[in-house]
């Protein structure tokens, strides 16, 4: 009786192990996905202005 129920004792274990590991990686998937949204965002910013301040070199240009 020791040998079953020892089994199903690590079972349980290894399911409670599986279970934490995929809520921490549920939460850093998440993190991530923040973190790239923040980046596309701060590198859209700069395209932005980026191609204002070309518009302002093109012009001074046109005028030399």
């Amino acid at each position: 009786m020791f040998w079953p129920m020892l089994a199903v004792a690590v079972g349980f274990l290894g399911l409670v192990v599986l279970g934490v590991l995929g809520v921490r990686v549920f939460v850093e998937a998440e993190r991530l996905g923040r973190q790239v949204s923040d980046s596309a965002r701060r590198i859209n910013r700069a395209a932005d202005e980026l191609e204002r301040a070309s518009v302002g070199v093109a012009q001074s240009v046109d005028q030399v």
